[in-house]
């Protein structure tokens, strides 16, 4: 917990939750994609060597753009573009059997994937699903916005759409697996740059659509709008539906004032998280200046961050660390696209508090989560 307030790692992995929801107890891969559970033919559980062949994202927002409110042609339109990142899974698998285990010895030879022989076949690794492929998703909250309006995250009928259309892909990937011998799985795709990509190619056809392309990024995966600020609490029962359907990769993060000098705070939400979420990650202000001192959470500008108290933005002098995706970054050392930047600068905090320096006597008071807890609960 400490070491959370101050470095944002560890990410918790809940042991009982992935189990139920990937069949086995593995870390993910990168910043959120996870394997499936699979045993061998003597039926002993299999982690090590296993492997993913890649992802392909569908742009889902794009179809609803495309639909413009028809739901019956939304999902005309899903099915179609489903079936060409269906296409596009199996055409990358083709591809990565072409590979000879002596033109990686390392992997395919030595052990990190398997031990063959030079002439062998790769196959021998990927089938019988011992290996995972993706097919990913970006946009959900734009999807709904388009149907029901920017502020649909407490309507049923608004999230039960969402939701179906996870479940959808999900089942397509199931019967894909029935029919190749392949895992295909469905992959909550951090789109470090996608979110930018998808979003500008949109906004050139479509033109600005309000609170979807005007913002310059689409929202990851299933995640909450980022502009908003539910309680840590209402977040993550809000975004534990989804990794149901999308057990090929997921993460959940929620966004803090300072912590350090209360760590019980931090505690509560990971008490609350452990039966309901797998993976969770904490973003809590730790920027560094070390021309003025400041500790905290640095301003965006336009370009990238500095610091609030002397303006310093220089890379050499500062250190700033932000949730690019799962895995943290550093975007003054290597800035990011440009809608993965306004997406950081739109993010707001789930929890009351500072987000200054460490020393301002304002942190946050547990008995505000404790509050926050009871008050969700009683509204339930």
């Amino acid at each position: 917990l400490e070491c959370s307030t101050k470095r944002m790692y560890p990410d918790i992995l809940s042991y009982d939750k992935i189990v139920e929801l990937t069949g086995s107890f593995k870390a993910s891969m990168g910043c959120r994609s996870f394997l499936q559970g699979w045993k061998d033919e003597n039926g002993n559980d299999v982690t090590a060597g296993r492997n993913n062949l890649g992802v392909v994202t569908v742009n889902l927002p794009r179809i609803a753009l495309e639909a413009a409110g028809n739901k019956e042609k939304f999902w005309e339109i899903f099915n179609e573009r489903i079936e060409i990142a269906h296409d596009a899974l199996a055409f990358r698998v083709e591809r990565a059997k072409e590979a000879q285990p002596k033109n990686a010895p390392i992997l395919f030879m030595n052990g990190a994937l398997g031990r063959l022989d030079a002439e062998g076949s790769v196959d021998e690794l990927y089938n019988k699903e011992r290996a995972t492929v993706s097919l990913g998703y970006i946009g959900l909250y734009e999807v709904a916005t388009t149907f029901y309006g920017p502020t649909w995250e407490n309507n049923p009928e608004a999230k039960a759409f969402t939701i179906e259309i996870v479940k959808r892909m999900h089942e397509d990937c199931e019967d894909w697996s029935k029919a190749s011998g392949y895992h295909y799985s469905v992959y909550s795709t951090p789109s470090e740059s996608l979110t930018d990509r998808f979003c500008r190619m949109d906004k050139e056809k479509f033109g600005s659509v309000a609170d979807i392309t005007d913002k310059d990024y689409y929202t990851n995966s299933f995640h909450y709008d980022v502009r908003k600020n539910p309680t840590p609490f209402e977040k993550l029962e809000f975004e534990k539906d989804y990794p149901v359907y999308a057990n090929g990769g997921f993460i959940h993060y929620c966004e803090y004032p300072v912590l350090q000098q209360n760590p019980k705070a931090l505690e509560a939400v990971w008490d609350f998280a452990y039966d309901r979420i797998g993976y969770l990650g904490t973003n809590a202000p730790i920027d560094h200046c070390y021309a003025c001192g400041f500790e905290g959470d640095f301003a965006a500008t336009e370009c990238g961050f500095k610091c609030p108290q002397c303006g310093n933005d220089d890379p050499k002098t500062c250190d700033v660390v932000k949730r690019t995706c799962g895995y943290l970054g550093n975007p003054q050392a290597r800035p990011m696209v440009h809608g993965r930047h306004k997406e950081i600068s739109s993010r707001v905090k789930h929890m009351n508090g500072s987000v200054g320096a460490l020393n301002d006597g304002n942190l946050i008071d547990s008995v505000e989560v404790d509050e926050a807890k009871s008050k969700y609960f009683a509204e339930k």
